[in-house]
């Protein structure tokens, strides 16, 4: 079999960013700031774009994921799109353990499994070519193994949430700041932090950014293709 060689210098033309934040901070909106999203609904309301006239699909069963990433990679109607919103992974995922309770009468099975099939599915999703793939996760406070409380994306399974970081370059927490006169901001977090898992691999994003990942994504690609 060839060996080929690549060059780690090679330009990022897209890309694959998991974002989670806490109930109400603003992660579906954040949809809204993409390039021509098309947005994979599990959560089953998009009130919060109800004004930016964005395409959406909604997920209820593992054969519509399917359906749908056929779509996206195969279909000339999908070229349109820039971005593939997953709004969210997590209830994605509780979509596909829903399906796989219903085929294993043992709980430890079902959750195997699911570690299994929700992996490959957020590795086909994040390995799409040429376009901009955001997955939405819930967050929520867990107790780490020496006892401290982190924010961290909330999977149905303990080995399914503790991986779910590892496949993506970028980890990114959508937080909500308090400025000096009480009034609150939104930020994205782009490095670890005391309670905060966070990463940037790009290297290229300040510790705290504007929450606009269309600015975001541009400044990953000029960035890197500058090193």
């Amino acid at each position: 079999m060839a060996i080929k060689i690549k060059s780690t210098s090679q330009s990022v033309n897209s890309v694959k960013a998991l974002i989670f934040g806490e109930s109400g901070t603003g992660k579906t909106k954040l949809a809204g700031t993409v390039p021509t999203p098309l947005i994979l609904n599990a959560e089953g309301g998009l009130l919060s774009l109800a004004g930016d006239n964005l395409d959406s699909v909604d997920i209820k069963t593992v054969e519509d994921v399917m359906e749908i990433y056929q779509f996206v990679t195969e279909s000339e109607d999908a070229k349109k799109y820039e971005t593939i919103v997953l709004d969210s992974v997590s209830e994605i995922a509780e979509v596909y353990l829903s399906t796989l309770k219903k085929e294993y009468a043992d709980a430890r099975q079902a959750y195997g499994q699911l570690a299994t099939d929700v992996t490959d599915m957020i590795r086909a999703f994040r390995d799409i070519k040429d376009k901009h793939v955001y997955f939405i996760a819930k967050a929520g406070k867990v107790e780490n193994d020496s006892g401290i409380s982190e924010v961290k994306p909330i999977m149905p399974g303990k080995n399914l949430m503790n991986g779910l970081p590892f496949f993506f370059d970028e980890v990114l927490a959508l937080r909500i700041g308090k400025l000096e006169d009480k009034s609150t901001y939104r930020y994205l977090q782009t490095g670890s932090s005391l309670g905060y898992g966070c990463k940037d691999r790009s290297g290229v994003l300040d510790m705290k950014e504007e929450p606009d990942l269309g600015k975001i994504f541009e400044k990953i690609i000029k960035g890197t293709s500058k090193k």
